[in-house]
């Protein structure tokens, strides 16, 4: 009979055990469970291994079958935290920049800034403009340099009945600063003209950014631009 209770007992607790406690952070908990289970289960071993004097086999079986029990949950703990998933990559996409208005450009231009910094800043958060005649009249007339308005107009990606020229050889100075990225120079079309645009130094809205430059490709009813942008 005894020894049919101290299996019952140890199936028990070995259940327990298995079912365990849990960590503030939702982790199964064995070391603790062990320890608990491991103390209750030798504590009822020792009382009842010892018939004369409950009390101190109980207190015996207990201190040891904590110890145990503790260390039987330490190394699953252990083996558990080895085999734990890692935890996901986050990526930090930084927010979209809006696009300058026409307001922006006019001031940047008064504000003496180059037409590479214009551009730039044009190219940068992937605007798109349709420019009426009313619009190009007043760009124009606020002293924003034509090649500044070419490149606005094709923002629309306008189709060109001719092909654009070959791209133009440009010497490539030294960079303002250890994070720029050399942006190629391109062609826009003016409404009449080919208009180039030289290439420039651009600094990259996120870390890691890789410039893809802009290009025309032929359609079926002519030369469509396809925009530079960051990816």
């Amino acid at each position: 009979m005894k020894i049919i209770t101290v299996k019952i007992v140890t199936v028990v607790g070995l259940a327990s055990l298995l079912a365990g406690c849990t960590s503030p952070n939702g982790q199964p908990d064995y070391t603790g469970s062990g320890a608990l289970i491991g103390g209750a289960s030798g504590a009822a071993i020792g009382a009842m291994a010892d018939r004369r004097a409950p009390g101190a086999g109980a207190l015996i079986g207990g201190a040891a079958g904590l110890i145990a029990g503790g260390l039987i949950g330490h190394s699953m703990d252990q083996q558990q935290a080895r085999y734990q998933a890692p935890p996901p990559v986050v990526y930090y996409t930084p927010p979209a920049q809006p696009p300058p208005s026409l307001n922006d450009i006019k001031a940047m231009s008064k504000a003496g800034l180059s037409d590479g910094a214009i551009i730039g800043q044009i190219s940068n958060t992937r605007a798109v403009y349709h420019l009426d005649a009313n619009a190009l009249i007043d760009l124009k007339n606020a002293g924003v340099s034509q090649t500044v308005i070419a490149y606005m107009v094709n923002t629309a990606s306008p189709v060109v009945a001719q092909a654009p020229p070959p791209p133009q050889t440009q010497a490539v100075v030294a960079a303002p600063g250890p994070d720029y990225v050399w942006v190629d120079g391109e062609w826009v079309w003016n409404g009449g003209v080919w208009v180039w645009i030289g290439g420039r130094w651009a600094l990259p809205p996120y870390p890691h950014a890789i410039w893809v430059g802009a290009r025309w490709e032929r359609g079926p009813h002519g030369w469509y631009r396809v925009g530079g942008h960051w990816r």
